[in-house]
């Protein structure tokens, strides 16, 4: 796929942007610890539940029309990025 047909993430509705995320093994292990399972790693599956829990939504295209829930998933990107390394930590 050329760098053009790429669509990048922060351009794509938010409920596709979080079903990306639980299919990433970082995410499913942020999510992990986030739950208080450090050492494990989360399936696609129980990172979609833990993003549904965090944003008080019942289905991921909640996100592509709930502004509180769309504030939520967006605080929870930052925490997500922070935690992973993609932007660097407030101390």
């Amino acid at each position: 796929m050329s760098a053009a047909a790429r669509q990048r993430l922060s351009d794509m509705q938010p409920a596709q942007q979080a079903g990306i995320l639980c299919n990433d093994p970082i995410f499913q292990r942020f999510a992990a610890v986030r739950s208080g399972l450090p050492g494990h790693q989360f399936n696609a599956s129980a990172a979609g539940e833990y993003l549904r829990g965090v944003c008080q939504i019942t289905s991921r295209t909640t996100l592509n029309t709930s502004k509180p829930a769309q504030a939520q998933f967006a605080a929870l990107r930052t925490e997500f990025d922070a935690w992973s390394g993609r932007i660097a930590q407030q101390r």
